[in-house]
């Protein structure tokens, strides 16, 4: 059975986003400051429950449509990397 991660949009208060992840198991949060640092900490957390995960997505109210629109973007760019990787 997975592990379910929650990976919660915020406002970083300085104009910009950021994404808080959460173990919901471990109790772990890390606050990722760009799709780089999320696919590290997703990583590395994930390595503890053997990759077994799933992540649900939501959002603090007040994030703004244009951080939605970007992080959106940032995701599905890393989906595409990692699903190319996982074809090879």
């Amino acid at each position: 059975m997975a592990v379910k991660f929650i990976s919660n949009i915020k406002e970083n208060g300085l104009g910009g986003w950021c994404i808080e992840l959460i173990d919901t198991v471990g109790k772990r949060k890390v606050v990722c400051n760009n799709i780089k640092e999320y696919e590290d900490a997703i990583e590395q957390m994930g390595n503890d429950y053997g990759s077994e995960i799933e992540v649900t997505w939501q959002k603090d109210d007040n994030v703004t449509i244009l951080h939605m629109e970007e992080v959106r973007i940032e995701i599905s760019k890393y989906q595409k990397m990692f699903d190319n990787e996982a074809l090879k």
